[in-house]
């Protein structure tokens, strides 16, 4: 095991790392009227994952997190949140770490540590699917975005993860002004209203959803968008928060 692993990832032992403990990601960004987030794909091995990695023990875990998430995004100052620690014993099997790790010529030892059992803290995140450039880490072979509704079979209790993620995005979806993250800066209430819309996974009426916006006082209402008649055009709004 050598070159193709971060230099603490090469050494058997961890040493570098937090033992046993792992960070799982889920990236959101909605494009197209679609939800999608981001996954790693291991060729000749038939498997696919979440981003993650390992805390280092001269760093905080938030900055752990921050730190993945840009590696795999290229992006900085991103949205995150830690929303569950998966540590269920059963999560813990070796065999699909082996088979990434002997598809990259890389020989394990049975006791290298990235075949040990893992406890996992959760981070969800938002990004603006423009900007990001998804990028692979020393073990993947490709990163790229991905339907939420049609996933692809994901290794281990990443599914779940996903599924975790997402129940706690809708309950967020209020109280931490996610659009923001989400949409462009600028936004139709219509543009809003999709974006609720595809992440619950329900249609909304739409007299019913402005009032409730803009009763949360979290909107700041600009000019009209003139695309045709003044009378037909939608206001523009952006979170005030983004002020």
């Amino acid at each position: 095991m050598n070159d193709q692993l971060h230099p603490e990832e090469s050494k058997t032992d961890g040493s570098g790392f937090l033992p046993g403990l792992a960070i799982d990601t889920v990236i959101f960004g909605f494009h197209q009227n679609q939800l999608k987030i981001l996954l790693l794909e291991y060729r000749n091995t038939g498997l696919m994952a979440l981003p993650g990695g390992f805390i280092l023990t001269t760093e905080n875990l938030n900055d752990a997190a921050r730190r993945v998430l840009s590696e795999r995004t290229g992006l900085h100052d991103i949205y995150l949140e830690q929303f569950y620690v998966f540590g269920d014993l059963n999560r813990h099997d070796p065999s699909p770490m082996r088979a990434i790790m002997t598809a990259k010529g890389l020989t394990p030892r049975e006791n290298h540590w990235l075949l040990s059992r893992f406890v996992s803290v959760g981070y969800y995140a938002l990004v603006d699917f423009t900007k990001a450039v998804p990028i692979p880490d020393s073990l993947s072979d490709s990163c790229g975005w991905y339907d939420l509704a049609n996933l692809p079979p994901l290794m281990q209790d990443h599914q779940t993860i996903v599924q975790k993620a997402l129940d706690t995005l809708r309950t967020d979806l209020d109280r931490k002004l996610i659009g923001f993250n989400l949409l462009s800066e600028i936004f139709t209430m219509a543009d809003l209203q999709r974006l609720y819309e595809t992440i619950l996974d329900q249609k909304l009426h739409r007299s019913g959803f402005q009032r409730k916006m803009l009763s949360l006082g979290i909107l700041e209402r600009l000019d009209k968008q003139y695309s045709g008649g003044a009378h037909k055009a939608p206001f523009l709004y952006r979170f005030s928060s983004a002020k």
